[in-house]
């Protein structure tokens, strides 16, 4: 049976499968500190619902406090081993929402419903930042049901990524950030290309661009928030001729993994 992806921009996503819903790194804001929202609107109220919410890490645009507030009681929260003394405050938001926090580490498995979710490992500075001590390890995810999702979360290349993702069948990458430079651990449109052909997924969609800016940086390095999606599919058709690159809108869905 198909699943399928919703990107509400930046690294959020929804994915419906085998009847289940994920998100993926939820964040339903407008602004947050000194990045305002530049492109489409925040996901509506439904994109609030799930039964599953993956946490990559503990950055403040991947674990965002006051969007998983909005998260209906019940659901269950992914999030790296370590998060509970990294951020006390995740604590007090899940005994106040009934929230069912789980810690995972590279390798772990978890079983929800009919969906098994799988935690890998993400090449990246996961702590809570700015003063955060290195408590806990940013993580991406598989989600297996019908289909094989791979969420990278905030990510560079490493060398066992192709052993320890697996076969998948749509990659959810990263090709770009929220200001005019990327620092180490993560990929821009170039290296996202190498992940293709190094992980051979059926279907990919470009995440993590073209959402937030810095307030007061419109004009330095522009390309950087307008290009990466386009740059990705224009390499990957060159890299990995093969994987169906799908470029969406903020609020679009795709379908995969139908038969023929």
């Amino acid at each position: 049976m198909p699943a399928e992806i919703t990107w509400w921009g930046h690294a959020t996503c929804t994915l419906r499968d085998s009847g289940v819903r994920v998100l993926t790194d939820p964040l339903f804001t407008r602004r947050l500190a000194h990045l305002r929202r530049r492109r489409g609107a925040p996901p509506p109220p439904d994109a609030w619902r799930a039964q599953v919410a993956l946490v990559s890490h503990l950055h403040a645009d991947h674990l965002h406090l006051p969007s998983l507030a909005r998260l209906d009681p019940g659901t269950v929260l992914l999030v790296p081993h370590g998060t509970g003394r990294a951020v006390p405050a995740l604590a007090r938001l899940a005994r106040s929402r009934e929230l069912d926090v789980r810690e995972m580490a590279p390798g772990e498995r978890v079983r929800i419903a009919d969906l098994t979710v799988r935690a890998v490992t993400a090449l990246h500075d996961g702590r809570r930042l700015p003063v955060g001590p290195q408590r806990s390890p940013a993580l991406g995810f598989v989600v297996e049901g019908e289909q094989r999702t791979y969420f990278a979360g905030d990510t560079g290349l490493f060398e066992t990524m192709a052993e320890e993702v697996g076969p998948v069948d749509l990659a959810l990458l990263p090709v770009g950030g929220w200001g005019p430079f990327l620092g180490e651990g993560h990929l821009n449109a170039a290296r996202a290309a190498e992940v293709l052909r190094t992980l051979g997924p059926s279907c990919a969609v470009p995440v993590h661009y073209g959402t937030f800016w810095p307030v007061g940086l419109d004009a330095v390095r522009p390309y950087e928030f307008h290009a990466p999606g386009d740059e990705f599919a224009r390499l990957a058709a060159r890299s990995a001729p093969e994987v169906d690159v799908r470029l969406l809108g903020h609020g679009e869905s795709t379908r995969f993994g139908d038969a023929g």
